[in-house]
């Protein structure tokens, strides 16, 4: 429970930011799968997780997204689950030294639960505790299941971490914002999110991707009186614009940190960047939360 601990030393801690703009700047093209990179091209992913560890970050996340079995299966390497989560978990643990922590990322399968769809709870729980058990064996420090919008399957994968490590888990959702308020794309509030997530055992929940961090703000101070847990949150260097056919986000590291006291405020105790932010959004973050 070593993240835990830093947690209740520190009172508020960094994350990194995103990984997939910053594999973009190195040549990767989109459409493969980055989970191949963990063996076919690992420096390209240490050089990211080392970026974050220099920033400042206290706790970095692996290249481990898309990793689930149903997700590799759709480029035909479903049978090395294993071996990629493994791979990619052990490249941020060499890239932190002992300097940062490291949470085993996983994301949405893709898949539809029962009743809409046919994935049943055992069979996503089985699923995601393949990724779990790699992570074990790489030696993280903690699970973060992220990008969420389906409850049942964000459950299911705290059920797959908690039944296969004694291994901290944050749980994290994403929300839009439209005409009556903010929800996942599954119809989930903030605070059923924050309160459901508790329940089924999560030790830290929060928000991360799909807004800016004005909206993130808001978000907190939905999430904040109804869990007494820590909040995460990882906000988009703010909204994509799509300029010329490629995607952009335009907030400039000030900008986003000009947000980070209110962030704070507003119940956030482990605070990052998802799309578009970069080092020195994080590396901004580092000397704003060292001057509080």
């Amino acid at each position: 429970m070593k993240l835990l601990d830093l947690l209740e030393k520190k009172k508020v801690l960094l994350s990194d930011g995103a990984w997939g703009t910053e594999l973009a700047k190195k040549g990767v093209e989109p459409g493969g799968c980055p989970e191949l990179l963990n063996v076919e091209s690992p420096d390209i992913i240490r050089d990211v997780a080392s970026s974050y560890v220099g920033a400042g970050s206290d706790i970095i996340l692996t290249n481990t997204f898309g990793g689930s079995p149903y997700k590799l299966a759709k480029y035909g390497v479903e049978d090395r689950t294993e071996e990629l989560n493994e791979a990619g978990a052990r490249l941020s643990i060499e890239a932190a030294s002992g300097k940062s922590l490291v949470a085993g990322s996983i994301g949405p399968t893709g898949e539809f639960m029962v009743p809409l769809g046919l994935v049943s709870e055992s069979d996503m729980v089985s699923s995601l505790a393949r990724q779990v058990t790699a992570f074990v064996k790489a030696g993280v420090d903690a699970v973060i299941i992220e990008t969420m919008t389906d409850l049942g399957e964000i459950t299911a994968g705290i059920k797959a971490t908690k039944d296969n490590s004694d291994l901290p888990v944050i749980a994290s959702m994403t929300f839009d914002k439209g005409v009556k308020g903010f929800a996942t794309m599954m119809g989930i509030t903030p605070e059923k999110a924050a309160e459901e997530l508790e329940a089924a055992g999560a030790d830290i929940v929060g928000s991360n991707c799909g807004s800016g961090i004005e909206n993130m703000i808001e978000v907190a101070k939905l999430m904040r009186p109804v869990t007494g847990l820590p909040l995460w949150f990882k906000s988009n260097a703010g909204m994509p614009e799509l300029i010329d056919g490629e995607t952009v986000f335009r907030e400039t590291p000030e900008e986003m940190g000009a947000h980070l006291g209110d962030m704070l405020a507003a119940g956030a105790t482990v605070v990052g960047g998802c799309c578009g932010s970069t080092p020195d959004h994080i590396r901004k973050f580092r000397e704003l939360i060292d001057s509080l």
